[in-house]
C-alpha cells in the first residue's frame, strides 16, 4: 500500500483548522537519584549481610536485564555487575524478555545493545538464548519454565523496573514476579502467562512466580522504581522469601510515582514518538488512555489519537499502532512485521498491531483526528501534543485551555507561552517542538 499526500483523503482534509497552541509545564512530586550516585545505592544494598552473603566467590551468577527503555538501565546494570566482580563471582547477563526482539536470541542481544547493554560495555558476557527448562506447575495449573543459561547458573540476580502494567491490573504488575516467570520464561513461558488473557494474567504471574521461587537459585531480586519525570527514584534490594509481599507494597508507591495528563481530558491526543522505548505498546496507556485491553482503565480520556513518529530503537517494532485513530506513512513504512507480532501471539493480545487510517504527514494525521470528533462542531478543539509518554512534563495543549490554565484550574499545570500556530515544514510534518 502506497500513501501518497495529494489525494481524495488530503483534499477532504485540506480545510481543517488545526488549533493554535502553547507550551505548558506540568509539575509532579521529583524524587530521585541522580546518575552518578547510582552504583553506591546499588553497592550499598547488596553489600547488606542478608544480600552480600549469598555472593560466593567462584560462583557464576545470572543478572537480568529487560526490553524496555529503563532510565540508567546500563548504569543499574554494570553497577550489579560490578558488585558482583566486587565479590569474586562471575557475572552473566540474561536477556529477560519473553517474546521481544522477535523471539529469537540474536533479537534480544541486540535489543540490549539498544539500550548500551553490551558485553564490551558491561565487562562481562551476554548469554542469549531462548531455550529453557521445565521447573513445573503453578496452584492453577500452569507450565512454569525458566531460561535455561539462567537456571544452570549458581544463582540469579533479578534486576528489573517495577511499575503499573499497561493491559491489565492486579497485586503484581511489571516487576520481579514478571520477570521471572514472563521474562525469564523466554517465549515458551510468556504465552502459558497469558495465555489466559489479560483477565487472569494478575493470577498467573504471582502464582507461577512462587514455583520459580521455590525450584530456581533466585538469590535476590533488585528493582527500580521511576518518578514521574522517567528518572530513577528508588532502587531496593528484595530476598527472595519477600519477593512476593514487597513487590505488591512496592507497586503502591510506582503508582504515586507515576505522572499524568492533568488537564484529564480533551478531544485530540498527539502523540510525536511511540516506541518499545516508552513502552511495550508503543505509548504507556497509562498515561494516554489507549488501552489494549478491558482489563485495565486510566489516562486521559479523548476521542482521537494521532501517533506520528517511531523511534529508532525500535527497529521497526511498532506494537501499539493499533491504539491510535491514525498514524502516518512515517510509521507505516518502517513497520516490521516479524518483529510486531510475535508479542501478539505470545500475549493473545491483537488490537495493539491492528493498522489505524494511515496518512501522509502529521498535518493530515491531525487533521483526520480533529475532523472524526464528534460533537465538537462550533467549539474549541481541546488537543494535547506530547512529545512520548514517558516525558510529559513540558507538553502543549491547544488554546482551548489557556484561560482555565492561567486562572489556575489544574493544579501543576504553568502555561509557558500563549498559544501560537504549530509550524510545519515543506513536507507537512510538524516542527514546532514540544519542549523549550
Amino acid at each position: 500500500m502506497k500513501v501518497t499526500k495529494g489525494g481524495t483523503v488530503s483534499k477532504l482534509l485540506a480545510g481543517v483548522e488545526i488549533p493554535e497552541m502553547f507550551h505548558a509545564r506540568q509539575t509532579f512530586p521529583r524524587q530521585s537519584i541522580a546518575p552518578e550516585d547510582i552504583p553506591g545505592i546499588v553497592e550499598e544494598q547488596i553489600a547488606q549481610p542478608q544480600f552480600s552473603e549469598k555472593i560466593k566467590p567462584g560462583m557464576n551468577i545470572a543478572i537480568t536485564a529487560g526490553s524496555r527503555g529503563i532510565r540508567n538501565v546500563d548504569i543499574i546494570t554494570k553497577a550489579v555487575v560490578d558488585a558482583v566482580k566486587r565479590r569474586g563471582a562471575n557475572p552473566f547477563i540474561v536477556p529477560a524478555m519473553g517474546s521481544h526482539g522477535g523471539a529469537t536470541a540474536e533479537g534480544q542481544k541486540e535489543m540490549l545493545a539498544g539500550f548500551g547493554i553490551t558485553e564490551e560495555a558491561m565487562g562481562c558476557p551476554i548469554k542469549s538464548s531462548m531455550e529453557v527448562v521445565e521447573l513445573g506447575y503453578s496452584s492453577l495449573g500452569k507450565r512454569v519454565v525458566l531460561d535455561k543459561n539462567a537456571y544452570e547458573s549458581d544463582g540469579i540476580i533479578v534486576s528489573c523496573r517495577l511499575k503499573p502494567h499497561n493491559a491489565f491490573r492486579g497485586t503484581h504488575e511489571s516487576g520481579p514476579c514478571k520477570m521471572m516467570t514472563v521474562g525469564l520464561g523466554k517465549q515458551v513461558g510468556a504465552q502459558t502467562v497469558h495465555s489466559d488473557g489479560m483477565g487472569k494474567i494478575g493470577q498467573n504471574i504471582p502464582t507461577m512466580a512462587a514455583v520459580v521461587l521455590e525450584k530456581a537459585p533466585i538469590l535476590f531480586a533488585i528493582p527500580c522504581i521511576e518518578n514521574a519525570y522517567d528518572e530513577t527514584a528508588m532502587i531496593e534490594a528484595i530476598l527472595p522469601e519477600n519477593i512476593l509481599e514487597r513487590e505488591a507494597e512496592l507497586l503502591e508507591v510506582a503508582k504515586a510515582n507515576m505522572p499524568s495528563l492533568i488537564v484529564g481530558e480533551g478531544d485530540v491526543l498527539v502523540v510525536d514518538e511511540i516506541g518499545k522505548n516508552y513502552s511495550g505498546t508503543g505509548v504507556d496507556p497509562n498515561i494516554t488512555g489507549t488501552f489494549s485491553t478491558d482489563f485495565a482503565h486510566g489516562g486521559i480520556q479523548v476521542q482521537r489519537t494521532a501517533f506520528l513518529n517511531l523511534s529508532e530503537i525500535s527497529h521497526g517494532n511498532a506494537l501499539g499502532v493499533g491504539l491510535a485513530s491514525a498514524i502516518t506513512s512515517k510509521i507505516f513504512d518502517v513497520m516490521d512485521i516479524e518483529a510486531m507480532y510475535p508479542n501478539c501471539l505470545t500475549s493473545t493480545v491483537l488490537k495493539s498491531a491492528c493498522i489505524p487510517c494511515v496518512v501522509a504527514t502529521d498535518k493530515e494525521a491531525i487533521q483526520l483526528c480533529i475532523r472524526t470528533c464528534n460533537g465538537i462542531e462550533g467549539k474549541p478543539v481541546r488537543m494535547v501534543r506530547i512529545a512520548n509518554s514517558l516525558h510529559i512534563g513540558q507538553i502543549m495543549l491547544s488554546a482551548a485551555y489557556y484561560e482555565d490554565v492561567k486562572a489556575g484550574k489544574y493544579p501543576g499545570v504553568e502555561a509557558l507561552d500563549e498559544p501560537a500556530p504549530l509550524e510545519f515544514d515543506a513536507d507537512d510534518n510538524v516542527v514546532t517542538p514540544v519542549v523549550m
